[in-house]
């Protein structure tokens, strides 16, 4: 699961590399940014988080009870429902785009909302097909097959990056009309996401039959623990959604700086939090009849490993973001301005990044127990609080800005990403608390995780020397500061980047072994 997911992400940002040298901060970029976000919200609700949840326990006790007929009934009858809900969603969203754009962003220019109308009803037709990819995850999840559901939206970034490359570098169309072949470019990626799972899905339904009946064995238990996670995830979807419309409130390029900052923390969310919590799920549904210690040992472990990935990423976002940025982003209409922006955000975000990740795990603990309805109520403490904090300092954060004349970005975008940190630890403590009523104790040990902190920071001082070394070499009139890397000097940038990542990731595996909270990877590549 986390070589696949891995893949995702890795094209992932090979996207949104493309997409920053194409439109950078500019107007038409935070159409994009925010009209994605709508149909993301359909597409989390009815996809992946909420099938996990409400779907593969159920199904995974199937197999497990050797019930490969009554599992195959059970996944047509959830198919045919995902997919009345999801086409009929969507045709309702293709006739309310009209009134949709506006209603969400008041501020944006006429030109804008033009190409946003037609952008969001594309979206829609995309966000459809997604939804059934969904499915046919939560499926092979169930078998134990992760590599190709996780991978397979590399085919949807290949659709994205394919109508870029044509319609754009090739063809060189202008950005208003590059957007909208940008979206049709979602829709044939999102036909090709659900094709590449086909061939390793199919032998695998027994007993397969599509239908809407909700007498087959098990629906009526999903559908009944489907409301409760479709209000979990709405609350927390709705927070994204709400910071996407609080972004159009600010100066132009708002929007986009907080894209490409979601980009680089959500990359270790889903590599190692949606990785874990994923993979956990079918195995804790399948031992929820089992005594509450061998859970909370599951939970413990699963923390654990979690730990020593976040701890030393949310370090090096704090402190060498702006590297990471400038390397993978900065060039053609991306600038400096847009390199320091960025960091500024994505440094806000981090300080949430432990909470949010781990809280996947916890989730999924509650998940496994058949208990949907603390999570939903707890996400709903999370983003209000969010929304709350974010919305209280956006307009002081966005008096601040970086760069100077028409290129300057103002940072207002930071208030909202430090409102979505706290709340990630709200969420965090709450569920800790309501799991180990249930379950008793599954922290990992306080020292394990005391030493880890430690060789984080150590490794913190490797990186920023390396960082130092590294700028010295760098011509003089560019200075050793990656904001003052012009767009030819993108050579410069990466080798930064590699040097000071490089560095600060070797040093940390180096002290951990020393502290003795390391993995023991000889191990761990023998049982894989």
């Amino acid at each position: 699961m986390g070589v696949g997911i891995f893949l995702s992400r890795i094209s992932g940002l090979v996207r949104e590399i493309v997409f920053a040298r194409f439109f950078g901060t500019s107007a038409v970029a935070d159409v994009w940014r925010a009209l994605l976000r709508v149909p993301n919200v359909i597409q989390n609700l009815l996809g992946e988080g909420t099938l996990s949840a409400s779907f593969i326990p159920i199904y995974a006790e199937f197999l497990e009870d050797g019930r490969e007929e009554d599992a195959g009934r059970f996944a047509g009858a959830i198919l045919g429902l995902v997919m009345v809900a999801a086409f009929s969603t969507a045709l309702v969203g293709i006739l309310l785009a009209p009134w949709l754009v506006p209603l969400l962003f008041p501020r944006w220019t006429p030109a804008q909302v033009a190409i946003g109308i037609d952008v969001l009803r594309i979206l829609f037709i995309m966000t459809a097909t997604l939804s059934v990819s969904a499915w046919a995850l939560g499926v092979l999840n169930s078998h134990r097959r992760f590599l190709v559901s996780y991978a397979a939206p590399v085919a949807w970034n290949v659709g994205l990056i394919g109508a870029i490359g044509v319609f754009g570098g090739l063809l060189g169309w202008e950005l208003d009309a590059l957007v909208v072949a940008l979206s049709w470019g979602g829709v044939v990626g999102g036909l090709l996401q659900l094709g590449v799972q086909l061939p390793w899905l199919l032998p695998l339904l027994r007993g397969f039959r599509l239908s809407l009946d909700r007498r087959v064995e098990g629906v009526a238990d999903a559908i009944r623990a489907f409301g409760p996670v479709v209000a979990a995830r709405g609350v927390v979807n709705l927070s994204s959604l709400v910071d996407v419309v609080l972004a159009g409130l600010l100066a132009v390029g708002a929007l986009s700086v907080l894209g490409y900052a979601q980009i680089l923390y959500l990359f270790p969310i889903s590599l190692f939090g949606m990785s874990v919590a994923a993979a956990e799920l079918p195995e804790m549904s399948r031992q929820r009849r089992e005594a509450t210690e061998a859970l909370a040992d599951r939970v413990r472990t699963a923390l654990d490993r979690l730990a020593f990935v976040l701890v030393p990423t949310t370090l090096a976002f704090l402190t060498l973001g702006d590297t990471f940025v400038a390397a993978l982003f900065q060039g053609g209409r991306f600038g400096p301005e847009g390199t320091a922006a960025t960091y500024a955000v994505l440094a806000g975000y981090s300080l949430g990044l432990p909470a949010s990740a781990a809280s996947r795990t916890l989730s999924s603990s509650f998940y496994a127990l058949r208990d949907t309805r603390t999570p939903a109520l707890i996400a709903g403490w999370r983003v209000l609080v969010s929304i709350v904090v974010g919305a209280s300092l956006m307009f002081p954060f966005d008096q601040f800005s970086v760069g100077s004349g028409e290129g300057a970005l103002r940072l207002g975008a930071v208030g909202l990403a430090l409102g979505a940190a706290v709340g990630s630890w709200l969420e965090y403590g709450l569920l800790r608390r309501r799991l180990g009523e249930r379950i008793g104790p599954h922290a990992p040990e306080t020292g394990r995780r005391l030493r880890r902190w430690v060789a984080g920071f150590a490794a913190v001082a490797v990186g920023l020397g390396a960082k130092l070394w590294l700028g010295s070499l760098v011509p003089a009139h560019a200075g050793w500061q990656v904001e003052a890397l012009g767009a030819d000097s993108k050579g410069l940038a990466i080798l930064l980047a590699v040097g000071t990542g490089g560095s600060f990731g070797v040093a940390y595996l180096a002290f951990c072994h020393l502290l003795g909270v390391g993995i023991p990877l000889r191990s761990v590549l023998r049982r894989r």
